[in-house]
């Protein structure tokens, strides 16, 4: 039987998995303790299969556009929730954000509640 995907999740409580125990196939041998699992252990399956794609088409996002189908916009923002899925979004990232809706207001192109919303919005993250 081939080895089922990992749960991350316990099923009753949602609250994340501990991995407890290792064991080798081979040999028998296992290993009991409390280990982190990295970063990408923890993606959804949603975010595992975007990376997949974005690996094999060595990181081109124009490529992975195609691949998917979908718009260049709907991939970056793909993009992006995977990165701060990954916890690699830098304060750099949240401060382009916010000059971003800083000049959308200047703009006229939103009003200052959309504004405020997006902002906090921001601040959440």
């Amino acid at each position: 039987m081939a080895p089922l995907p990992m749960p991350t999740a316990c099923p009753v409580t949602g609250e994340p998995l501990e991995v407890t125990r290792l064991q080798a196939p081979g040999s028998g041998v296992a290993i009991e303790g409390r280990f982190r699992p990295n970063e990408f252990a923890l993606l959804s399956p949603e975010h595992v299969e975007f990376l997949r794609l974005f690996v094999k088409v060595r990181g081109n996002l124009k490529e992975v556009e195609r691949a998917m189908g979908v718009s260049y916009p709907t991939v970056r923002l793909r993009f992006e929730h995977l990165l701060r899925a990954l916890g690699y979004e830098s304060a750099e990232d949240a401060d382009d954000a916010r000059d971003d809706v800083l000049s959308l207001l200047e703009r006229g192109e939103i009003d200052p509640a959309e504004a405020a919303k997006r902002l906090e919005g921001l601040r959440r993250r």
